[in-house]
Order: C-alpha cells, then structure tokens, then sequence
C-alpha cells in the first residue's frame, strides 16, 4: 500500500488520457490529435526520464536532461598498496578480467538486475535498479549494490566501494546531511539536492549489510572501517565526469598523510590507508565510501519531493520482485521462441541479449567536432588526391558545434559507448517489438541531430567524456560524409505495425485493466502515429535529399549506358584502404580509387530509402510524393542492372572508369555483392536471385558452418590486412540475409525451396555460433571467426549482435519442410 496515492495519480492520468482518446477519435480535428500526442509525449518522457543511461559504467542512473543529478558506482579490491589503482572498476572496459557482466533482465520504464562478474577482483556485483512513477519530475528510483565473493576469492576479501554523485548547473544545490561521529556515519547518508530540472529531491545511501575490516594501528582513531565517508567539495561541471582522477586525488590525501605521520615500516592496512576522510557538506560533488570484508549490501534511494512520499528498503525489495515478475513474463509474450530454440538456455540467452541491448540506451550530451571546412566536389581529379587527403586532415580546421542531446542505445559498453548512426536502425529492430513508443522517442532524437542541409554526424561524439574514448584522428565529423541510412528500417516497422491496427483500438476499459501500455500507445492510437509520420516526414524527405545531393555518381561524363542519367552513388570520404562511411571499413573497393566509381551498396541503401519514403508517403495520403518517388525507385532498380550487373561473374559489383575511361565493373563477391538482395530489391521472380542464392550458399565463397562470411574464400583478398570485413562473419548483414530468405521461403516462386533451405541453415549457424561463445565466453562479439565460429574483435558487443533474439524468433521452416514431405 506504500505506493497507493501514487498508483490512484496514475490511474486517473491514464483515464483522463484514454477519455481523451474516445473524444480524437471521435472528432476527426487535426488539433485534438495534436493534443493527444502531446499528452502522449509528456507520459512518455516522465517514463523514461530516469534511467542507468550512463552505458560506459559498469553503474550509473542519470536522466534524460542536459544539466542534472549523476551517479556512478566504483569499487576496488584493497588488499594490495600496489595493485589498487588497476582494482578500481568505473567505466567499462575491454581488459579487466571480468569473466562477463551486463543485464540479465531489464525494462527501460520499469528497470531490472545486472550481474558484473569481476574475477580480477575475485567479487560478483549485483546492481538491480527499479523505478517508481509519481509526481511531477519523473519519480522516484532505487538501486541495491550486492556484493558476494567468488569461490575462488580470499576467506577475508576486501572490498571498498564508493558512489559518485555530481549535480550539475549554476544555482543547482547538493549537500550531504552532517554526520553524528567526526570520522563518520553509523547509519544512512542522506544527500539533499535542489535543481530547476529536478525540483527537490533526496538520495539515501544506506548502512546495509556486511562485515567490515579490522585494524589495530594507531590510524584507527582517525580511520574507523565501520563507518561510511563522504567527502563533498566543488569542481568546475567540465572536470565532473573524470570521476577517477578525481577519487584517486582524494585518496592521495590519506596517503600522503599516513607518509608524513608513520613509520614507512609499519603502515596503516592498505584497506584503511585506502579510505576517505569523512567530510560532509555542501557541492558539486559527493563521494559516499564503504569498506566490506566478504558480502555486503546496500541501498541506494532517491526519492523525488513532487511524488510525495520518500522510498524505504522494504518498496524497493517489493519492486525489484515486481519487475522481475513483469519482465519474465512479458518476455516471453513478445519474442516467442521458435524451434530448434525453445530449450531454457536459449532462453536465458535470449533475455540476456536482449537486456544488454536495451539496457545500454543512454543519453548523452555536449557538443560536437565538426569541419566544415570541406566541400562535396572537392577536386579529386588531381593526381595524388587520396594521399593529399590524409594531409589535409593532419591540418584539418575542425571546430565544436553545439550542444547536442541525443537518446540512443549503443553497440558496445566499453569500447564504442556512443551513438551511430548505421548501427542504431538495426538496434532498434527488436527494441520496437518491445517498446515502439521508447523506439521512436530514440528515432525523433536521432532526426534532431539533423542540420539544415539533411546531414546527420555518422558517429556522435557528444562532449568531453565521449571524446575521451576515441582516438584524435577519428573525432571529427564531415558534412559530406555519409552512413547507411538504417533508421528507415525502424520507420517501415512502425508503419507496418500501425497497419496491421486497421484503424482499430483497445477500448480504455481494456487499458486500464492491463495496465499502463505506454511503450504502444503510438500504435494503439492511429491516428497519433500518424500525426508522428507528418511530423517525421520533412525531415526522412530532407535527408534523402542531401544523400542524393552529396553522394551522387557521375552516368554522364563518362558515357555510360543507363536506364537513368541520375540514378548513381558514390560513399564520399573514401581513403585508398578505407570506405569508413559505408560501414563496411575496409572491405575491397576498385583500385586505385578513382572519382568515377560507383558503389553498389550505397545504390541498394537508396533504393531501401526510396520504397521507405514511398510507404510512408502513401500512408500519409501524399499522392505527388508517390508518384515522383516511384519513378525514382524504378531508375534505381533499372541501373542496379545495367550499371552493376556482372553477367560474367554472376553478381553485383562495384564499378569504377578503367584505364581506357570506360566503364568497369570490380567484382569482390561478399556482402556488398549481396545488397539489393538483402534490402529487397530482388524480386522472388527475378531471374538474377538464382545466381545470387547461388553465390550464399557456395561453402567455397561466402556459406560457413557459422554465418555468411563478408568475403569470398575464393577472393584473393580474403583474409589480408586488417581483416575486418574481408572474411568475419557479421551478424547484422546475416540477418538481412536470413530475413530476405525467409521472404523468399514463403511466397510462391521458382527458387521457394531452395531459399528455405538456406534459410534454415544460416538460422541455425548464425544462434548457435553466437550462444556458444557466449557461453564459453560469457559475452557477445563484434564478430565471428568463419572458420572457428569464435567471437573476435570487441567483446560486449550487444548492439546488433543482439539481432539473434529476433532470428529466433522466426519461423522454423525446416520442421514445417520436414512435415510437408510426411
């Protein structure tokens, strides 16, 4: 009953709202429907305001705003003077002997469990994070730190941990309740802090549970292991995030003091020595430190003045039981495992992928490095224009732009903890079969990036703490350069979601009996989505316009022979090794690199956005757009064919202007090869699709025992260099592949049973060979070995790696072939 005033505000919000839906849906007038979706718009943003959307920590919540509270969890194993600084555990990272960690259930709107298993620390993490609504700011949120011993850890491990908290924003207040005993808190800490954004607010740390070191030096009467420190002061909001310095300046404190004041000879533990000062008060900044010896636990509570009641231990125990329930049971409504993967470890490595993958959304904001100082027809005729490049950039004339705010999950927690762009559409594939409504809150913020011209930034590398985990060389963004444009897919599943309602909605009565449905209220409400899509489509409309603007192919000064004199791509930014802006790194290009090439996968990717652009328009009842976007999309289709057809080879090429200033085409048959295949431009009738199952199923060219590898075995480059996308097998491009196969499997034509073979093969191949490295490993992979079918490269990586849930969710044609023969 703890929460009944609450749950009574809410009821009444989503009453007033449902009514609210009755009355739009009622009167057709636009400005009830914008009414409604404002409603909408502000529930969703109170939802998902909080959340842990700090993803390069192992454990920090924050929430959706600019300037706002943030905490970060630290701990360190202290048994060693030497070895503390590399124990210290804050942000992910890729070589820390962790024997796997992430979430193994988590809710963007309600929370979940994440398990951090640290072998080099010899100690098990539990953070589990729950929110509760209420209020006016976004309500309330909890966290309960657990800590166990691993079998093989010291009978008396010691651990210390601390939570760092930081407010930022002029006129912002933070301020750590005085303690009764100088060298500090018997009981809870309590932190009082005010902010425009926030209001006033409390966060409680409390005492907890669990043993606590002994010491019989003379520094115990300064230094008492069983007591909590907090140390607060103030710092410039630019130097808040380097939270390690930052402790590591403190701590020094101790230790230059336990130097001066004893025997070198006989110190203080490290334990003791390792501990914080207790000096509470007022700033910026507040350090709250525990020192354990075995298991411990504790809470972390921040209650929201405006919800009106203050969390306790006992809500959060009731809520982390509550969301759990929630999860598991929801989970398995919505990604309904299909056969061969129905056994519990699939299962459970599904709700692991899954989780990581939406528990790794994380707001980030502050400014941007941007050169604009280059222009889309820069002379690259010139003799030694490519070299002339990498100089140009050594000299660049880069420049911040901002500040930004961008919503958005990310493709690993340690190593790319940050947006981008090509791999967020296929994030969001299975978010919106979970949350479509959080889906397209992620899309809107994405579109906001946009600039006047139709550009978005390929990588955001939103302010200093983003910056600080890329390479120099790599931190600037070119408003001529590109990246596919995959945020299409997740508009044409929204629209297909949005017709599959027919107009039709839940009556409110049905709402408030299941429940808040706030991650599908744009889908339960026509009429709102669609106010969605007009309110998108200018900027899905602009963007297509600069693509087709900025990265145009040159037909006519060449002469070549074409359907369209128009319909021709080129990826800008290309380097003599590299086409970073593909996506596809260094896969192999024509060389020498050469002004007139086309590039057949950037020709698929506008094909993909024309027919997008197409349904959407359709939808919206834009007949002009229509008609003027089909023709676009049959010249594409048409010079697909006559500008990168290989009738020799059998496949999609690439083209480039030989030595002779003709046309050529540069066939290195892998992924690229496959791509109007794998965004649906290759009809079921085609008489080209032949050739191209042809060319997946070859085990001597792309087919392996573990996925489609990006080069062919045949290719002389397979293998060679960085071997990044000459031979590994990636699981976004596997997908695309498994998807278009299960399209062919299942309509009427000539190549039916043979795509539904291939189907089931590469299904099979591409779950098995993800879960058992995860279960060998305890992580997902950036990609795959073809040979090994080991994961390789960056580990934590539960961006589109996380595409095998959905995969295995699909259909199980092989048994449906094996009962069709019987």
């Amino acid at each position: 009953m703890a929460f009944f005033p609450q749950l009574i505000s809410l009821c009444a919000a989503v009453l007033c709202l449902n009514l609210s839906i009755a009355g739009a849906q009622a009167s057709s007038s636009s400005g009830g429907e914008t009414i409604l979706h404002g409603e909408i718009g502000r529930l969703n943003n109170q939802s998902l305001l909080w959340g842990p959307y700090r993803p390069n920590l192992y454990f920090g919540v924050r929430p959706r705003l600019p300037q706002a509270l943030m905490t970060g969890l630290m701990w360190a194993k202290v048994d060693s003077y030497t070895e503390v600084q590399n124990a210290v555990r804050y942000t992910c990272e890729q070589n820390e002997g962790m024997a796997g960690y992430g979430w193994e259930e988590f809710d963007t709107r309600n929370g979940g469990v994440q398990s951090i298993h640290d072998a080099e620390n010899n100690i098990d993490i539990t953070t589990s994070f729950v929110k509760v609504p209420g209020g006016s700011h976004g309500g309330s949120w909890a966290a309960r730190i657990k800590g166990v011993p691993r079998s093989d850890a010291p009978a008396d491990l010691k651990t210390t941990v601390l939570l760092y908290v930081t407010q930022e924003g002029l006129g912002s207040v933070l301020e750590a309740s005085p303690s009764s005993e100088k060298q500090g808190y018997d009981g809870d800490v309590t932190i009082s802090g005010n902010s425009h954004a926030l209001g006033d607010y409390k966060l409680v740390i409390t005492r907890g549970q669990g043993e606590h070191p002994s010491s019989d030096h003379e520094f115990s009467e300064h230094r008492h292991l069983d007591k909590t420190t907090v140390q607060s002061f103030t710092l410039p909001d630019e130097h808040l995030w380097q939270a390690k310095p930052i402790v590591f300046r403190q701590l020094k404190e101790t230790v230059d003091y336990v130097m001066e004041n004893y025997d070198p000879n006989q110190p203080p533990p490290p334990w003791q020595v390792y501990q914080l000062e207790n000096k509470p008060g007022a700033g910026n900044v507040q350090i709250i430190q525990k020192v354990f010896e075995g298991p411990f636990e504790f809470d972390i509570l921040f209650s929201s003045a405006s919800a009106g009641k203050d969390l306790e231990s006992s809500d959060l125990t009731r809520e982390i039981k509550t969301v759990s329930e929630a999860f598991g049971e929801r989970f398995s409504d919505v990604f309904n495992l299909k056969a061969p993967f129905t056994a519990e470890k699939y299962k459970k490595f599904a709700r692991s992928m899954f989780s990581n993958l939406i528990g790794g959304i994380g707001y980030f904001y502050g400014q941007s490095v941007v050169d604009r100082s280059y222009a889309p027809e820069y002379d690259e005729e010139n003799e030694g224009f490519w070299e002339e490049t990498a100089e140009a950039r050594a000299k660049r004339r880069e420049q911040l732009e901002g500040p930004y705010e961008l919503f958005s999950s990310v493709p690993s927690r340690p190593f790319f903890p940050r947006g981008f762009l090509w791999d967020e559409g296929f994030h969001l594939l299975p978010i919106s079969d979970w949350d479509m409504d959080l889906t397209l809150e992620i899309v809107k913020s994405w579109f906001n990036l946009m600039d006047d011209d139709g550009w978005i930034a390929r990588e955001q590398i939103l302010g200093a703490e983003a910056r600080s985990k890329v390479p120099e060389e790599f931190q600037v963004q070119y408003p001529h350069y590109a990246n596919p444009p995959t945020l299409f897919f997740v508009v044409d599943a929204f629209l297909a979601k949005l017709q599959q309602m027919n107009g039709s909605m839940p009556a409110a009565k049905e709402h408030l009996s299941q429940g808040v449905s706030l991650s599908s209220a744009h889908i339960d409400n026509p009429n709102v989505g669609l106010e969605y899509l007009r309110n998108l489509y200018p900027l899905l409309r602009r963007q297509y316009n600069w693509f087709r603007k900025t990265q145009y192919g040159d037909i006519k000064s060449y002469d070549r022979e074409a359907f369209s004199t128009k319909e021709a791509y080129r990826w800008r930014g290309r380097t003599i090794q590299h086409v970073l802006t593909s996506g596809l790194d260094d896969y192999p290009r024509p060389q020498p690199p050469h002004p007139g090439e086309l590039h057949v996968d950037l020709m698929s990717w506008m094909g993909m956005m024309t027919k997008s652009l197409i349904n959407v328009a359709s939808g919206l009842g834009m007949p002009e757009e229509v008609d003027e976007l089909t023709k676009n999309l049959r010249a594409i289709e048409r010079n697909l064919d006559d500008l990168h057809w290989s009738e020799k080879e059998n496949c999609y090429c690439d083209a480039t202007i030989d030595e002779f200033e003709e046309h050529s085409l540069v066939c290195h048959k892998g992924y690229v090869s496959l791509f109007p295949f794998l965004v649906g431009l290759v009809p079921a009738d085609s008489p080209k699709l032949g050739k191209i199952l042809d060319l997946i199923g070859d085990e001597e060219e792309l087919f392996s025992p573990h996925g489609l590898r990006s080069l062919s075995k045949k290719d002389a480059l397979y293998g060679t260099d960085e071997n990044y996308w000459r031979s590994p097998v990636w699981i976004n491009i596997n997908y695309l592949a498994i998807v278009q196969l299960h399209n062919v499997a299942t309509q009427d034509g000539p190549h039916k049973a043979r795509a539904k073979q291939l189907y089931s093969r590469l299904r099979k191949n591409i779950v098995d060979t993800v879960y058992q490295s995860w279960e060998e490993t305890g992580f997902a992979w950036e990609q795959y070995n073809p040979e090994s079918g080991k994961g390789q490269r960056t580990q934590h990586f539960t961006g589109w790696t996380s595409l095998v849930v959905k995969i295995m969710t699909m259909g199980d044609l092989h048994n449906e072939h094996v009962r069709d023969e019987l």
